[in-house]
């Protein structure tokens, strides 16, 4: 006789386990998955591909059955490999899609070894609700302050030394894996799904303490390919702001410091320039991408802000950051480590 099920595990009941096991496919799980879980698929996505055709071509029935056999494999290999060394009293949370067959079947077949197995009620899908929710509830509630500076003004190294400095700080670019800019694509990483992405900020902002200030660096509605929540700009937008002004010397030093790798590959950083030819004449950009193949990074790097992102700056910001004409500054001639961990302490001296 099969042990009797459990209540109905929730969302906010996740805490309460040992560890939460994502039964999906290994694509299903790197798209988005709750934080801190593991994989262990039920059907890999060959697995998956295989069970599905022959549902089309041959039934139901034929399907299950072949699936069922594929399913007791993998469950087997998981309690071998995996589960071998858990305690009698080891409590496993479990989920798939919306909570049904693969992650009941797992459930069902560590709950009859003697774990107290739960399976999470509407699996996956219930989750992403979850953080939907979250966003939507707590976006409007948080109490940003806004670093703005031109590009070059090392506002991402200034949140981090905000954090270091004990402030709250919510660090868009970190979770979005790109530095926000036309060059801004971090090599060797790519960027998260934008539900991954959407899941690890609801992460972090349900963990601020919301009678605090958090940092917050000015965006614009996406950051490489992935789009801002509405709430989230809305109330960035909406939040008091405070303005690095650091001298042309002091950001051009910093730009090519930070983005020294971009000199690896000049055809490659040639090529990403060609985006701009709608901004800037013919005669323009054939004179950054020589430079660009050529290696010539500081004139490159001198002309790009000079001549395309400072122009659009005071404008960009005074459109979209409804308190841009009150904005507080804070002045810089250094941006190397010392100088920025100065100016987080000036930002933090701010009334």
């Amino acid at each position: 006789m099969s042990p009797r099920a459990p209540a109905p595990t929730l969302v906010q009941d996740r805490h309460r386990f040992d560890v939460l096991i994502d039964a999906r496919s290994p694509s299903e799980f790197a798209l988005d998955h709750i934080p801190g879980a593991i994989n262990c698929p039920v059907l890999d996505d060959e697995e998956r591909r295989i069970v599905g055709t022959i549902y089309k071509q041959q039934g139901a029935f034929e399907a299950r059955r072949v699936g069922a056999a594929m399913v007791a494999a993998n469950l087997a290999r998981h309690i071998d490999q995996h589960f071998s060394d858990k305690p009698h009293n080891w409590k496993p949370l479990i989920y798939c899609w919306r909570g049904g067959l693969r992650s009941g079947s797992m459930t069902t077949w560590l709950r009859l070894v003697g774990w107290d197995a739960q399976q999470l009620t509407g699996g996956y899908k219930r989750w992403r609700q979850h953080v939907i929710a979250t966003l939507e509830d707590l976006c409007p509630q948080l109490p940003f302050h806004v670093i703005c500076g031109a590009t070059g003004s090392a506002k991402t190294r200034l949140l981090h030394a905000l954090a270091k400095e004990g402030a709250q700080v919510l660090d868009l670019e970190g979770l979005a894996r790109h530095k926000g800019s036309l060059l801004g694509a971090l090599p060797g990483q790519p960027q998260p799904s934008q539900k991954g992405f959407e899941t690890d900020l609801a992460a972090v902002i349900e963990g601020f303490d919301l009678s605090r200030p958090v940092f917050v660096e000015a965006e614009s509605r996406k950051i490489g390919r992935i789009a801002l929540p509405t709430p989230l700009i809305a109330r960035l937008r909406a939040s008091p702001c405070t303005e690095v002004v650091a001298t042309p010397e002091a950001r051009l030093a910093f730009l090519l410091d930070d983005y020294a790798y971009l000199g690896d590959d000049g055809e490659a950083l040639a090529q990403v320039l060609e985006n701009l030819h709608e901004l800037h004449s013919r005669e323009t950009l054939t004179r950054w991408q020589a430079w660009a193949r050529e290696g010539q990074l500081p004139a490159l790097f001198e002309e790009l802000m000079r001549l395309h992102y400072d122009p659009s700056y005071a404008r960009s910001q005074a459109t979209h950051l409804f308190h841009w004409d009150t904005r507080r500054a804070v002045h810089t001639a250094d941006l190397g480590e010392a100088g920025i961990a100065a100016l987080a302490r000036q930002v933090l001296a701010l009334p």
